[in-house]
């Protein structure tokens, strides 16, 4: 996948008569219900258009209810492709200034300035190499920004310098090839940005680095390291303890066999597994990770399941899991989830039904809101989700 592990799904070519017809389709409960709700914040989602990429854009309510922003969708400059698998392909800089988004189509990354009213527009020079070949996944610490391209061909991790004015300048020397069919899923930075993880999904191994002052990468002692399932893909590092990694298991394939994977990290890079992980899931394909901003759950999106696993998180990393959620729409396909800045709410891309889920989050259990699901443009296979 980056899917997850997932599937990968191809989406309809649609002019922009399409286009605005999918806005217009947003349900009028929902629209109303937008309306009496102030503005508080914005979702982005790389929608992963076939040919022109776009961005689809959305007012966030303080009831978790979400409204078109106007203009939206914005074009992203490069090209998508039919379906990423993958998450963090969208990424927002630590200052809330500018949007990086792959453009896995045309193997490149594009940077877009976000206004003071939550509008898009691409920066001058915003369109760049990514350094390889299908880009997936973005990893922003402070200026440094680190991209996981997955081929074929050209399959590495690139690092670059994001400038004041939202420009991307290449790290000299910082490639680190990939071998081929690694596949990865997922490239982070823990919290103080002196540790990066890549999920290999094809070769179940995970790569872990120290990071240099100048930005180039050190790859742990044994790195490496084989995951505890197959198909590592969604990461997390703890928000609360940047040397704890969780890493999901999205393709062990007996019945509900899905595991998420709890790892203490030294300061060397090397990882080690926390107590008893792998920790059981209880359904399939548990792909995408998100944790709560206190540290204390773990949200794991089970593409193939079309639920949500909810994990409270103990002091030592070790997991215990709480239940799971169902997503209201069958067969969505759902993948890459994030929590709003006050926590109370988890959007989730619904990749296959091309819209955003909403659940509001109640300590480790969540309730989808009744506009949920909101549809975005037609032809959009969201991969990678931003929310401010």
């Amino acid at each position: 996948m980056k899917i997850a592990s997932g599937q990968r799904w191809r989406p309809a070519v649609v002019g922009l008569v399409g286009v605005a017809a999918a806005w217009l389709a947003i349900p009028a409960a929902a629209s109303a219900s937008a309306q009496t709700s102030p503005v508080v914040g914005h979702v982005y989602v790389n929608d992963n258009t076939a040919g022109t990429n776009t961005i689809g854009a959305f007012d966030r309510h303080a009831n978790g209810t979400l409204s078109p922003e106007p203009g939206s969708p914005f074009s992203a400059g490069g090209a998508g492709t039919a379906g990423l698998a993958s998450q963090g392909a969208l990424q927002i800089s630590p200052d809330g200034r500018f949007l990086i988004a792959v453009d896995a189509g045309s193997n490149q990354v594009s940077v877009l300035r976000v206004t003071p009213g939550g509008s898009l527009r691409l920066v001058r020079g915003g369109v760049v190499s990514s350094g390889g070949a299908l880009p997936v996944s973005v990893a922003i610490h402070g200026d440094l920004v680190y991209v996981a391209n997955s081929g074929p061909g050209g399959s590495n991790y690139t690092g670059f310098w994001l400038a004041r004015a939202g420009r991307l300048d290449p790290v000299a020397g910082s490639a680190v090839p990939l071998p081929a069919g690694s596949q990865p899923g997922d490239v982070l930075f823990n919290g103080t940005g002196t540790e990066l993880a890549g999920t290999l999904v094809g070769t179940s191994m995970i790569d872990s680095f120290t990071v240099r002052r100048d930005g180039r990468l050190t790859a742990a002692p044994g790195s490496p390291f084989a995951a505890q399932g197959l198909g590592p893909f969604g990461s997390e590092f703890r928000p609360t303890n940047p040397d704890q990694l969780f890493v999901s298991n999205a393709h062990n394939t007996a019945a509900d066999s899905g595991t998420v994977s709890a790892f203490r990290v030294a300061g060397n890079g090397a990882l080690a597994p926390i107590g008893s992980s792998p920790f059981p899931d209880g359904q399939m394909a548990p792909c995408w990770v998100e944790i709560s901003h206190s540290g204390r759950f773990l949200f794991t999106v089970n593409t193939a399941s079309g639920t949500i696993s909810r994990y409270f998180i103990h002091a030592s990393g070790a997991l215990t899991l709480l239940g799971s959620t169902p997503v209201r729409a069958s067969g969505v396909g759902a993948v890459d989830a994030r929590l709003s800045p006050d926590g109370r709410f988890l959007y989730v891309d619904e990749s296959k039904a091309g819209a955003v889920g909403v659940f509001a989050v109640h300590g480790g259990r969540l309730a989808e809101v009744a506009s949920s699901p909101v549809p975005l443009p037609a032809g959009a296979t969201p991969a990678g989700i931003v929310v401010t």
